[in-house]
């Protein structure tokens, strides 16, 4: 692909996200962070895939950069999760 066109899906995919993302109602943030952390596991995976093909320079700094990136994701949106559910447990078990 060239340049020019994968600036143009990534600018298309960062206008379309912000304007799904702005419309979420808060009673809904839960499960789309659920979904987040899915797409991060893919983001994951790809990234280790990128990690391991011919790429030098760029290529191999982005794959860093993504993988990076997406595992910080992941890490925080577990805790997140961990620290919400644990909100809803019972007080014998917290203690």
């Amino acid at each position: 692909m060239t340049f020019e066109l994968t600036f143009f899906v990534f600018v298309l995919a960062s206008v379309v996200g912000f304007e799904i993302i702005t419309k979420v109602p808060p009673t809904l943030h839960t499960p789309l962070m659920s979904g987040s952390n899915a797409i991060s596991g893919v983001t994951i995976v790809g990234a280790i895939a990128s990690l391991h093909a011919d790429y030098t320079g760029l290529g191999l700094t982005l794959a860093v950069v993504a993988l990076v990136f997406a595992t910080i994701n992941v890490v925080g949106g577990f805790l997140v999760t961990d620290r919400m559910l644990s909100m809803f447990a019972s007080k014998k078990r917290n203690q």
